[in-house]
């Protein structure tokens, strides 16, 4: 199977994992409820990838499919955002998909390895906690956010794509980093 038909698959079998009407209401000023929009973004993904062979890489201007991954530690109640270094914000670790996945899951499980430099990370059972699409220098990011469990007593290491990586406990987040962020935060919470 390819990327491209794995990616299909995950998403017409996805559906949100926490709907809004049992997400908590915001309060003024803070972003929407974690469910919010998230089977309109299913249904535009795919037909983003029905649209486009190539929807996959980043070659594909029109906007492609990326995956991420927020690394928590169940244990202490954290979660770990890297300082991008292109865009210069706190983000969950994720990115580009490579020609070398195999699998949806698997690039978010790469990226989540690679820009944390945490062995021995798992995937949240359950498949991706949310959607989110994006605008960024190269083209929109059509985003599958996952989460991936830290292994107990987990040391991270600050990868080229990173300014820095921090730990902060799930209260600090919406101090540091934008909605969508603040968002899977929010409903890996509530998974957990």
């Amino acid at each position: 199977m390819s990327l491209h038909a794995d990616a299909t698959r995950v998403l017409e079998n996805w559906s949100p994992r926490i709907p809004p009407s049992r997400a908590v209401p915001p309060a003024p000023g803070t972003p929407p409820p974690a469910g919010s929009g998230q089977e309109e973004l299913r249904r535009d993904y795919l037909g983003h990838l029905c649209a486009h062979p190539d929807g996959m890489w980043k070659n594909c201007r029109e906007g492609h499919i990326t995956a991420s991954a927020l690394v928590v530690d169940p244990g202490t109640g954290r979660v770990l955002l890297t300082l991008h270094r292109k865009l210069e914000m706190w983000l969950q670790t994720g990115g580009h998909c490579e020609p070398e996945d195999t699998t949806l899951a698997g690039a978010a499980l790469r990226e989540a390895t690679e820009e944390s430099g945490i062995p021995g990370l798992e995937l949240l059972p359950g498949g991706p906690v949310r959607l989110d699409r994006h605008r960024t220098p190269c083209a929109w990011h059509l985003d599958v956010q996952y989460a991936a469990l830290a292994p107990a007593g987990s040391v991270e290491a600050v990868s080229e794509e990173s300014l820095e990586l921090r730990w902060y406990g799930w209260d600090e987040v919406p101090r540091v980093a934008d909605a969508s962020v603040v968002r899977l935060a929010e409903g890996t919470r509530a998974l957990l």
